[in-house]
């Protein structure tokens, strides 16, 4: 059974952050280019902090590719660390020429106490830099070359801003294209422009607070198959998948699929979609309350996942700590950080159901080449067909 399988690897401010992704067929056609484009959205958006303003992400491909196509073994990517220059002598594998500083004041809302606690580490400083969402571009690089698998194969994934804050974007009734088109054209990748100006205005009286503001993106990803996922065991379960995915990105707090909690409050004739049948379309919903997903498989409607993400933890209005040598009471250290980042983790979360629906397309349609890969997604939609 042919299954995906990734690992990311670095530290914040180390020398590179590194990927691996294995599973990918070979013959497809791959540049650096292909995935540089999605690194530059990661790092962009009204909000973002002082390290976007160093980093220029670009990813390099070290192993699993000649000749600009894949050879079907694992991929390599390496991103390089700009500021790594600025912390020589703090950051790197090599033993240092004079202890640093060790960071002794744990940061509500992150994992420095907890995994200070875990790994029994006192200088704080080793658990922040891997728990760092720098570790996101690793991710974004390993989506990119899943999504360019996808888009050969008819399947495209796209991210809006739903709200940031109390502001809630009006979603226009437009076709998804459209929707795509007016996204990727704003600097919040918000499709409405009314709601977009006022999530500039929360985002900056937020920042003149010494504050953060979080907020829920939505990812379409339009093309699908029906039959990807399986009902037979819990961990094939697409919408767990995509739920867990979702889940581990830096921040986020809630995952739904279709309506989401809403459909709790409603009853079932308002929350199901019914099934029609044209013989030009076949099998069809006139709705899509389910959001392309039912009994944990794919529909052939389109995927909608949202995600909320909690407000950046860093505060320039430190939180009250405690420091882990002394015991004492301090306010939190406070590193450079973003005042939203809602519209960057919206990428991440792209790249994380690209990942997903690679892997599910993979482990139904198998293939060690892409000509094999797309012969078996063929024989199947004839098989749709003639249902």
């Amino acid at each position: 059974m042919a299954r995906l399988r990734w690992m990311t690897a670095g530290e914040s401010h180390g020398p590179s952050l590194t990927a691996i992704v294995e599973g990918i067929p070979a013959g497809l056609p791959l540049l650096s280019e292909d995935i540089n484009h999605d690194l530059a959205r990661r790092q962009r958006g009204y909000g973002r902090g002082g390290r976007m303003k160093i980093e220029t992400d670009r990813a390099e491909l070290t192993g699993g590719v000649r000749g600009g196509e894949t050879l079907g073994g694992p991929i390599a990517l390496r991103i390089n660390n700009s500021d790594h220059a600025n912390w020589q002598g703090r950051m790197g594998p090599d033993p240092f020429p004079a202890p640093p500083e060790a960071l002794t004041r744990p940061r509500p809302g992150h994992a420095d106490l907890a995994g200070g606690l875990k790994y029994d580490r006192k200088d704080l400083r080793d658990i922040l830099e891997r728990a760092s969402a720098r570790e996101t571009a690793s991710r974004v690089a390993v989506g990119a070359v899943c999504r360019k698998l996808l888009s050969l194969l008819g399947i495209d994934i796209f991210a809006h801003v739903v709200s940031i804050g109390p502001i809630t974007a009006t979603l226009p009734d437009l076709p998804l294209p459209d929707l795509r088109a007016r996204a990727r054209a704003s600097d919040l990748a918000c499709v409405d422009p009314a709601a977009e100006a006022a999530m500039r205005t929360a985002i900056h009286e937020a920042s003149h607070a010494g504050d953060t503001l979080g907020g829920v993106f939505e990812v379409i990803a339009t093309g699908l198959p029906p039959g990807l996922g399986s009902h037979v065991q819990w961990d094939r379960k697409l919408d767990g998948r995509l739920a867990q995915a979702l889940m581990s990105i830096h921040a986020i707090k809630g995952v739904e699929l279709g309506l989401g909690f809403t459909a709790a409050t409603l009853r079932g004739s308002q929350v199901h979609d019914p099934i029609t049948y044209d013989p030009a379309h076949h099998f069809d919903r006139p709705t899509n309350r389910a959001g392309g997903l039912e009994g944990g498989i794919t529909n052939g409607m389109p995927l909608l996942c949202r995600a909320a993400m909690k407000p950046i933890a860093t505060l320039k209005k430190a939180l009250p700590s405690v420091d882990v040598h002394t015991k004492e009471p301090f306010d939190a250290a406070h590193e450079r950080s973003d005042i939203c980042a809602v519209s960057a983790a919206s990428v991440v979360g792209e790249a994380m159901v690209a990942i997903t629906l690679a892997d599910a397309l993979l482990e139904k349609f198998g293939g060690d080449s892409l000509g094999e890969l797309r012969r078996n997604l063929e024989t199947y939609r004839a098989q749709l067909a003639a249902y």
